[in-house]
Protein backbone atom coordinates (compact mmCIF):
# COMPACT_ATOMS: atom_id res chain seq x y z
CA UNK A 1 0.00 0.00 0.00
CA UNK A 2 1.24 3.86 -1.32
CA UNK A 3 2.26 5.83 1.26
CA UNK A 4 -0.20 9.67 0.84
CA UNK A 5 1.36 12.33 0.58
CA UNK A 6 -0.07 14.44 3.04
CA UNK A 7 1.61 12.61 6.24
CA UNK A 8 3.53 13.69 8.98
CA UNK A 9 7.22 11.47 9.84
CA UNK A 10 8.65 11.19 13.14
CA UNK A 11 12.26 10.45 13.29
CA UNK A 12 14.24 9.36 16.25
CA UNK A 13 17.14 12.08 17.51
CA UNK A 14 20.77 11.24 17.53
CA UNK A 15 21.47 13.91 20.32
CA UNK A 16 22.31 12.20 23.46
CA UNK A 17 21.74 14.04 26.84
CA UNK A 18 24.37 12.91 29.96
CA UNK A 19 23.55 9.57 31.21
CA UNK A 20 20.81 8.49 33.62
CA UNK A 21 20.00 5.49 35.57
CA UNK A 22 19.16 3.14 33.45
CA UNK A 23 16.43 1.75 35.91
CA UNK A 24 14.75 4.99 35.33
CA UNK A 25 15.37 4.93 31.44
CA UNK A 26 13.15 1.58 31.44
CA UNK A 27 11.08 0.49 34.39
CA UNK A 28 9.28 -2.42 32.76
CA UNK A 29 12.82 -4.06 33.07
CA UNK A 30 11.55 -4.86 36.38
CA UNK A 31 9.41 -6.80 35.16
CA UNK A 32 11.92 -8.94 33.26
CA UNK A 33 13.70 -11.80 33.73
CA UNK A 34 17.65 -11.11 34.32
CA UNK A 35 18.97 -11.14 30.85
CA UNK A 36 20.57 -14.54 30.65
CA UNK A 37 17.51 -15.65 32.00
CA UNK A 38 16.19 -14.06 29.13
CA UNK A 39 18.60 -15.04 26.81
CA UNK A 40 17.90 -18.95 27.53
CA UNK A 41 14.06 -18.38 27.41
CA UNK A 42 14.12 -17.03 24.09
CA UNK A 43 16.18 -19.69 22.53
CA UNK A 44 13.57 -22.07 23.86
CA UNK A 45 11.44 -20.10 21.61
CA UNK A 46 13.44 -19.61 18.66
CA UNK A 47 13.56 -16.21 18.47
CA UNK A 48 17.03 -15.57 20.03
CA UNK A 49 18.67 -13.81 17.17
CA UNK A 50 16.14 -11.09 16.79
CA UNK A 51 15.10 -10.24 20.60
CA UNK A 52 19.07 -10.91 21.90
CA UNK A 53 20.11 -7.69 19.50
CA UNK A 54 17.07 -5.73 20.56
CA UNK A 55 17.21 -6.44 24.07
CA UNK A 56 21.37 -5.82 23.92
CA UNK A 57 20.58 -2.66 22.34
CA UNK A 58 17.90 -2.09 24.70
CA UNK A 59 20.42 -2.42 27.99
CA UNK A 60 23.52 -0.38 25.96
CA UNK A 61 21.39 2.42 25.48
CA UNK A 62 19.29 2.58 28.68
CA UNK A 63 23.09 3.08 29.96
CA UNK A 64 24.96 5.16 27.93
CA UNK A 65 22.03 7.66 27.53
CA UNK A 66 18.31 8.14 26.34
CA UNK A 67 16.89 8.84 22.98
CA UNK A 68 14.10 10.82 22.58
CA UNK A 69 11.69 10.99 19.98
CA UNK A 70 12.03 13.71 17.59
CA UNK A 71 9.51 16.37 17.54
CA UNK A 72 8.65 18.24 14.13
CA UNK A 73 8.89 22.43 14.91
CA UNK A 74 7.00 22.99 12.48
CA UNK A 75 3.82 21.15 12.84
CA UNK A 76 1.49 22.55 15.56
CA UNK A 77 0.16 19.41 16.00
CA UNK A 78 3.04 17.40 17.07
CA UNK A 79 4.38 19.05 21.12
CA UNK A 80 7.66 18.50 22.72
CA UNK A 81 10.92 19.85 23.03
CA UNK A 82 12.76 20.79 19.96
CA UNK A 83 15.99 18.57 18.91
CA UNK A 84 18.09 18.13 16.25
CA UNK A 85 17.02 16.16 13.27
CA UNK A 86 19.80 14.26 11.82
CA UNK A 87 18.19 11.43 9.75
CA UNK A 88 15.55 11.52 6.69
CA UNK A 89 12.28 10.70 8.73
CA UNK A 90 11.39 7.07 8.78
CA UNK A 91 8.27 6.15 10.24
CA UNK A 92 5.15 7.87 9.65
CA UNK A 93 1.53 8.18 11.45
CA UNK A 94 -1.65 6.53 9.75
CA UNK A 95 -3.32 7.18 6.84
CA UNK A 96 -6.17 8.70 8.13
CA UNK A 97 -10.10 8.23 6.96
CA UNK A 98 -12.38 11.59 6.56
CA UNK A 99 -15.91 10.44 6.75
CA UNK A 100 -18.53 13.31 5.53
CA UNK A 101 -21.24 12.37 6.87
CA UNK A 102 -21.60 9.56 10.04
CA UNK A 103 -24.53 6.98 10.58
CA UNK A 104 -26.19 6.62 13.99
CA UNK A 105 -23.85 5.46 16.42
CA UNK A 106 -21.91 2.18 14.91
CA UNK A 107 -23.09 0.84 12.12
CA UNK A 108 -20.69 -1.07 10.42
CA UNK A 109 -22.18 -0.97 6.87
CA UNK A 110 -23.29 2.43 6.88
CA UNK A 111 -19.67 3.61 5.69
CA UNK A 112 -18.81 3.84 1.91
CA UNK A 113 -15.27 3.52 1.24
CA UNK A 114 -15.35 4.46 -1.89
CA UNK A 115 -16.47 8.11 -1.18
CA UNK A 116 -14.21 8.61 1.84
CA UNK A 117 -11.28 11.70 1.37
CA UNK A 118 -8.09 10.71 2.60
CA UNK A 119 -6.57 13.61 4.83
CA UNK A 120 -3.29 13.59 6.58
CA UNK A 121 -2.52 14.48 10.19
CA UNK A 122 -2.16 18.23 9.11
CA UNK A 123 -5.92 18.06 8.51
CA UNK A 124 -6.60 16.89 11.89
CA UNK A 125 -7.44 18.66 14.88
CA UNK A 126 -5.35 16.36 17.57
CA UNK A 127 -2.18 16.88 18.83
CA UNK A 128 0.24 13.88 19.05
CA UNK A 129 3.09 13.87 21.86
CA UNK A 130 5.30 11.33 22.11
CA UNK A 131 5.97 9.58 25.62
CA UNK A 132 7.59 6.99 26.92
CA UNK A 133 6.26 3.64 28.37
CA UNK A 134 6.20 5.03 31.53
CA UNK A 135 3.87 7.45 31.23
CA UNK A 136 1.15 4.61 30.75
CA UNK A 137 -0.79 4.47 34.21
CA UNK A 138 -1.00 0.78 34.55
CA UNK A 139 0.53 -0.33 31.70
CA UNK A 140 3.02 -3.11 34.03
CA UNK A 141 -0.56 -4.82 35.11
CA UNK A 142 -1.88 -5.40 31.68
CA UNK A 143 -3.37 -8.65 30.62
CA UNK A 144 -1.26 -9.61 27.19
CA UNK A 145 -3.62 -12.52 26.98
CA UNK A 146 -6.36 -10.46 26.62
CA UNK A 147 -4.56 -7.99 23.99
CA UNK A 148 -3.51 -10.39 22.06
CA UNK A 149 -6.61 -11.56 21.38
CA UNK A 150 -7.91 -8.50 20.77
CA UNK A 151 -4.60 -7.45 18.22
CA UNK A 152 -5.40 -10.69 16.51
CA UNK A 153 -9.10 -10.03 15.90
CA UNK A 154 -7.98 -6.31 14.79
CA UNK A 155 -5.27 -7.94 12.40
CA UNK A 156 -8.24 -9.06 9.70
CA UNK A 157 -9.31 -5.24 8.59
CA UNK A 158 -6.18 -2.98 10.08
CA UNK A 159 -4.77 -0.19 8.52
CA UNK A 160 -1.41 -0.78 6.81
CA UNK A 161 1.29 0.35 8.90
CA UNK A 162 -0.28 -2.11 12.22
CA UNK A 163 -1.52 -4.81 9.50
CA UNK A 164 2.85 -4.92 8.98
CA UNK A 165 3.07 -6.13 12.42
CA UNK A 166 0.23 -8.82 11.97
CA UNK A 167 2.05 -11.59 11.33
CA UNK A 168 4.73 -10.79 14.22
CA UNK A 169 2.11 -10.81 16.36
CA UNK A 170 0.45 -14.45 15.26
CA UNK A 171 3.86 -16.00 15.69
CA UNK A 172 4.49 -15.25 19.47
CA UNK A 173 0.61 -16.11 19.88
CA UNK A 174 2.00 -18.94 22.35
CA UNK A 175 4.60 -17.20 23.85
CA UNK A 176 4.50 -15.84 27.35
CA UNK A 177 3.20 -12.60 29.27
CA UNK A 178 7.37 -11.80 28.78
CA UNK A 179 7.95 -11.79 25.11
CA UNK A 180 4.15 -10.18 24.37
CA UNK A 181 4.96 -6.78 26.38
CA UNK A 182 8.30 -6.67 25.69
CA UNK A 183 7.02 -7.58 21.97
CA UNK A 184 4.85 -4.45 21.71
CA UNK A 185 7.16 -1.99 23.73
CA UNK A 186 10.08 -2.56 20.89
CA UNK A 187 7.20 -2.25 18.20
CA UNK A 188 5.28 0.74 19.72
CA UNK A 189 5.41 4.13 20.30
CA UNK A 190 3.15 5.86 23.05
CA UNK A 191 1.92 8.88 21.77
CA UNK A 192 -0.19 11.13 23.75
CA UNK A 193 -3.64 12.08 22.33
CA UNK A 194 -4.75 16.27 23.01
CA UNK A 195 -6.81 18.27 21.08
CA UNK A 196 -5.82 21.36 19.42
CA UNK A 197 -5.72 23.33 22.36
CA UNK A 198 -3.42 21.27 24.50
CA UNK A 199 -6.68 19.36 26.70
CA UNK A 200 -5.94 16.81 27.56
CA UNK A 201 -9.16 15.57 29.31
CA UNK A 202 -11.45 13.98 27.42
CA UNK A 203 -15.15 12.38 27.24
CA UNK A 204 -15.42 8.11 28.02
CA UNK A 205 -19.30 7.15 27.34
CA UNK A 206 -20.29 3.19 26.72
CA UNK A 207 -22.88 1.52 24.37
CA UNK A 208 -23.50 -2.17 24.29
CA UNK A 209 -25.23 -4.91 22.81
CA UNK A 210 -29.10 -5.25 23.53
CA UNK A 211 -31.11 -7.87 23.87
CA UNK A 212 -34.86 -7.95 23.36
CA UNK A 213 -37.50 -9.93 22.82
CA UNK A 214 -39.59 -9.40 19.37
CA UNK A 215 -42.32 -11.38 17.32
CA UNK A 216 -42.86 -12.71 13.62
CA UNK A 217 -45.80 -11.58 13.07
CA UNK A 218 -48.15 -8.86 14.49
CA UNK A 219 -50.39 -9.53 17.76
CA UNK A 220 -51.31 -8.37 20.91
CA UNK A 221 -48.53 -6.89 22.58
CA UNK A 222 -46.18 -7.01 19.84
CA UNK A 223 -47.39 -4.03 17.92
CA UNK A 224 -44.18 -1.82 17.06
CA UNK A 225 -42.54 -2.69 13.72
CA UNK A 226 -38.47 -2.88 12.99
CA UNK A 227 -38.56 -2.41 9.42
CA UNK A 228 -35.73 -3.55 6.51
CA UNK A 229 -35.20 -0.32 3.89
CA UNK A 230 -36.75 0.08 0.66
CA UNK A 231 -34.53 0.62 -2.24
CA UNK A 232 -34.89 3.68 -2.59
CA UNK A 233 -33.89 4.54 0.84
CA UNK A 234 -30.71 2.49 0.55
CA UNK A 235 -29.86 5.27 -2.23
CA UNK A 236 -30.41 8.08 0.16
CA UNK A 237 -26.87 9.05 1.04
CA UNK A 238 -25.46 8.72 -2.76
CA UNK A 239 -28.07 11.34 -3.70
CA UNK A 240 -27.66 13.39 -0.57
CA UNK A 241 -31.40 13.29 -0.15
CA UNK A 242 -33.81 12.68 3.36
CA UNK A 243 -36.36 10.20 3.51
CA UNK A 244 -39.46 10.96 6.24
CA UNK A 245 -39.02 11.62 9.94
CA UNK A 246 -39.41 9.19 12.22
CA UNK A 247 -42.39 11.47 13.24
CA UNK A 248 -43.94 10.30 9.64
CA UNK A 249 -42.92 6.83 9.49
CA UNK A 250 -44.54 6.28 13.08
CA UNK A 251 -47.94 7.97 11.92
CA UNK A 252 -48.50 8.37 8.41
CA UNK A 253 -50.74 6.15 6.85
CA UNK A 254 -49.16 6.89 3.45
CA UNK A 255 -45.24 6.25 4.71
CA UNK A 256 -46.81 2.97 6.44
CA UNK A 257 -48.74 1.92 3.14
CA UNK A 258 -44.81 2.45 1.63
CA UNK A 259 -43.19 0.02 3.63
CA UNK A 260 -45.85 -2.74 4.40
CA UNK A 261 -44.00 -6.50 4.47
CA UNK A 262 -41.02 -4.71 4.88
CA UNK A 263 -41.40 -5.62 8.42
CA UNK A 264 -38.53 -8.07 9.81
CA UNK A 265 -39.91 -9.00 13.39
CA UNK A 266 -42.85 -7.06 15.68
CA UNK A 267 -41.52 -5.36 19.31
CA UNK A 268 -43.47 -4.78 22.36
CA UNK A 269 -42.11 -0.78 23.29
CA UNK A 270 -41.21 2.12 21.24
CA UNK A 271 -38.43 3.13 23.70
CA UNK A 272 -36.73 -1.14 22.75
CA UNK A 273 -36.98 0.09 19.45
CA UNK A 274 -35.34 3.62 19.94
CA UNK A 275 -32.46 2.31 22.07
CA UNK A 276 -31.58 -0.79 19.53
CA UNK A 277 -31.68 2.08 16.72
CA UNK A 278 -29.30 4.15 18.65
CA UNK A 279 -27.28 1.58 19.44
CA UNK A 280 -27.04 0.49 16.13
CA UNK A 281 -27.17 -3.68 16.31
CA UNK A 282 -28.46 -6.25 18.74
CA UNK A 283 -29.82 -9.61 19.09
CA UNK A 284 -33.53 -10.65 19.50
CA UNK A 285 -35.34 -13.68 20.65
CA UNK A 286 -37.97 -14.23 17.98
CA UNK A 287 -41.32 -16.33 18.48
CA UNK A 288 -41.60 -17.71 15.13
CA UNK A 289 -45.10 -18.31 13.64
CA UNK A 290 -44.99 -21.85 14.01
CA UNK A 291 -44.98 -21.12 17.92
CA UNK A 292 -40.98 -22.02 17.85
CA UNK A 293 -38.32 -19.68 19.40
CA UNK A 294 -34.83 -18.31 17.68
CA UNK A 295 -31.94 -15.85 18.21
CA UNK A 296 -31.27 -13.69 15.53
CA UNK A 297 -28.90 -10.62 15.20
CA UNK A 298 -30.23 -7.37 13.54
CA UNK A 299 -27.68 -5.18 11.98
CA UNK A 300 -27.68 -1.43 10.82
CA UNK A 301 -28.60 -1.35 7.03
CA UNK A 302 -29.64 2.10 6.22
CA UNK A 303 -31.06 5.47 7.58
CA UNK A 304 -33.61 8.18 6.42
CA UNK A 305 -30.71 10.66 6.66
CA UNK A 306 -31.76 13.11 9.62
CA UNK A 307 -29.48 14.09 11.48
CA UNK A 308 -29.52 12.61 15.31
CA UNK A 309 -30.83 14.43 17.86
CA UNK A 310 -30.33 13.11 21.61
CA UNK A 311 -33.50 12.18 23.64
CA UNK A 312 -31.80 12.79 27.07
CA UNK A 313 -31.07 16.30 26.05
CA UNK A 314 -34.24 16.85 25.03
CA UNK A 315 -35.03 16.58 28.39
CA UNK A 316 -32.58 18.24 30.04
CA UNK A 317 -32.84 21.48 28.39
CA UNK A 318 -36.58 21.19 28.77
CA UNK A 319 -35.61 20.82 32.89
CA UNK A 320 -37.53 17.65 32.73
CA UNK A 321 -34.48 15.34 34.25
CA UNK A 322 -30.98 16.17 35.66
CA UNK A 323 -30.06 12.38 35.17
CA UNK A 324 -29.50 11.70 31.55
CA UNK A 325 -28.56 7.94 31.55
CA UNK A 326 -30.84 5.74 30.19
CA UNK A 327 -32.40 4.17 33.43
CA UNK A 328 -33.13 8.31 34.21
CA UNK A 329 -34.77 8.23 30.71
CA UNK A 330 -36.73 5.16 31.41
CA UNK A 331 -37.64 6.82 34.72
CA UNK A 332 -39.30 9.36 33.54
CA UNK A 333 -41.14 7.37 30.97
CA UNK A 334 -42.70 5.53 33.16
CA UNK A 335 -43.70 8.98 35.27
CA UNK A 336 -45.03 10.16 31.84
CA UNK A 337 -46.25 7.44 29.55
CA UNK A 338 -48.47 9.62 27.10
CA UNK A 339 -45.48 11.66 26.26
CA UNK A 340 -43.10 9.39 25.03
CA UNK A 341 -43.93 9.99 21.52
CA UNK A 342 -42.66 13.40 22.08
CA UNK A 343 -39.54 12.17 23.45
CA UNK A 344 -38.95 9.60 20.50
CA UNK A 345 -39.74 11.61 17.84
CA UNK A 346 -37.44 14.66 19.03
CA UNK A 347 -34.57 12.84 17.42
CA UNK A 348 -36.09 13.13 13.76
CA UNK A 349 -33.48 9.89 12.15
CA UNK A 350 -34.49 6.52 11.97
CA UNK A 351 -32.67 2.97 11.35
CA UNK A 352 -33.26 0.52 9.01
CA UNK A 353 -31.89 -3.00 10.10
CA UNK A 354 -31.32 -6.50 7.83
CA UNK A 355 -31.80 -9.65 9.62
CA UNK A 356 -28.37 -12.08 10.38
CA UNK A 357 -28.13 -15.61 11.92
CA UNK A 358 -26.51 -16.01 15.45
CA UNK A 359 -23.61 -18.59 14.40
CA UNK A 360 -22.00 -18.14 17.68
CA UNK A 361 -23.45 -16.19 20.70
CA UNK A 362 -19.80 -15.60 21.91
CA UNK A 363 -18.89 -13.18 18.91
CA UNK A 364 -19.94 -9.58 19.18
CA UNK A 365 -21.33 -7.76 16.70
CA UNK A 366 -19.04 -6.30 13.88
CA UNK A 367 -17.94 -2.73 14.20
CA UNK A 368 -17.09 -0.14 11.60
CA UNK A 369 -13.66 -1.66 11.22
CA UNK A 370 -15.60 -4.94 9.76
CA UNK A 371 -14.42 -6.97 12.43
CA UNK A 372 -16.63 -8.56 15.86
CA UNK A 373 -16.01 -5.65 18.48
CA UNK A 374 -14.90 -7.44 21.54
CA UNK A 375 -16.04 -6.28 25.02
CA UNK A 376 -13.79 -4.65 27.00
CA UNK A 377 -11.29 -4.20 23.96
CA UNK A 378 -13.12 -2.42 21.60
CA UNK A 379 -13.96 1.57 21.10
CA UNK A 380 -15.46 3.87 19.00
CA UNK A 381 -13.88 7.24 18.27
CA UNK A 382 -13.92 9.78 15.92
CA UNK A 383 -12.25 8.46 12.29
CA UNK A 384 -11.53 11.69 11.04
CA UNK A 385 -9.14 11.93 14.35
CA UNK A 386 -8.01 7.75 14.81
CA UNK A 387 -7.68 5.49 12.29
CA UNK A 388 -9.53 1.98 12.69
CA UNK A 389 -6.89 -0.56 14.32
CA UNK A 390 -5.18 2.24 15.83
CA UNK A 391 -4.45 0.69 19.47
CA UNK A 392 -4.96 3.03 22.30
CA UNK A 393 -4.36 3.27 25.76
CA UNK A 394 -7.35 4.54 28.05
CA UNK A 395 -6.79 5.97 31.22
CA UNK A 396 -10.42 7.05 33.29
CA UNK A 397 -11.25 6.85 37.23
CA UNK A 398 -14.74 7.46 37.40
CA UNK A 399 -17.78 6.50 39.38
CA UNK A 400 -19.03 3.92 37.17
CA UNK A 401 -15.24 1.97 35.74
CA UNK A 402 -11.80 2.61 36.85
CA UNK A 403 -10.47 1.43 33.54
CA UNK A 404 -6.35 1.33 32.55
CA UNK A 405 -6.04 -0.78 29.74
CA UNK A 406 -5.39 -1.36 25.97
CA UNK A 407 -8.34 -1.06 23.35
CA UNK A 408 -8.44 -0.97 19.82
CA UNK A 409 -10.24 1.58 17.62
CA UNK A 410 -12.82 -0.63 15.94
CA UNK A 411 -15.90 1.35 15.42
CA UNK A 412 -17.52 5.47 15.36
CA UNK A 413 -21.22 7.11 16.15
CA UNK A 414 -22.19 10.27 14.90
CA UNK A 415 -22.06 11.45 18.92
CA UNK A 416 -18.24 10.58 19.00
CA UNK A 417 -16.56 13.72 17.64
CA UNK A 418 -12.90 15.01 18.61
CA UNK A 419 -9.32 13.27 19.12
CA UNK A 420 -10.12 12.67 22.58
CA UNK A 421 -13.79 10.85 22.74
CA UNK A 422 -14.09 7.09 22.86
CA UNK A 423 -17.04 5.28 23.73
CA UNK A 424 -16.47 2.11 25.22
CA UNK A 425 -17.96 -1.30 24.09
CA UNK A 426 -19.25 -2.80 27.29
CA UNK A 427 -20.72 -5.92 25.89
CA UNK A 428 -23.81 -7.85 25.13
CA UNK A 429 -27.36 -7.89 27.48
CA UNK A 430 -29.01 -6.21 30.03
CA UNK A 431 -25.94 -6.12 32.64
CA UNK A 432 -23.52 -4.60 29.83
CA UNK A 433 -26.69 -1.89 29.20
CA UNK A 434 -26.99 -1.25 33.21
CA UNK A 435 -23.09 -0.16 32.37
CA UNK A 436 -23.16 1.45 29.75
CA UNK A 437 -25.90 3.83 29.89
CA UNK A 438 -24.27 5.36 32.80
CA UNK A 439 -21.12 5.70 31.44
CA UNK A 440 -20.01 9.21 30.92
CA UNK A 441 -16.61 10.24 32.84
CA UNK A 442 -13.24 12.00 31.96
CA UNK A 443 -10.71 10.37 29.56
CA UNK A 444 -7.12 10.38 29.19
CA UNK A 445 -6.17 8.37 25.86
CA UNK A 446 -2.28 7.38 24.37
CA UNK A 447 -2.08 5.92 20.62
CA UNK A 448 0.31 3.18 20.42
CA UNK A 449 2.07 3.21 16.55
CA UNK A 450 4.50 1.27 15.02
CA UNK A 451 8.07 2.84 15.28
Amino acid sequence: MGRPVNIVHHTIATKMRPAIKASKRIKYMYVLKSLSQLTQHLQQSKLIGYFAFILTLQFVLSSCGSLQPQTDVNNPLVSGNATTQSSPPTNVLPQIINYDQGPTRRDSSSFDLTRSNAVGLADMKARWSPVSWDDLPGWAEESMPQVWHAFLSSCEQAFADVGNLCSKLKLLNASDELDKRFFLMSHLQPYKITNAGGDVSGLLTGYYEPTFSASRIKKTGFEIPLYAPLDEIMSLRASNSKWYTRQEIDSSPTVQKLLRRREIVWMSDPLDLLILQIQGSGRLNVLEADGTRQWIKVVYAASNEHGYQSVGKYLLDRGEITDASWPGIKSWVNKNPGRLNELIWSNPRYIFFKEEPLKDPNIGPKGAQGVPLTPGRSVAVDPRQIPYGTPLWLFSDGPTLQLKKLVLAQDTGVAIVGPTRADYFVGTGFEAGEIAGRLKQNLNMWALLPR
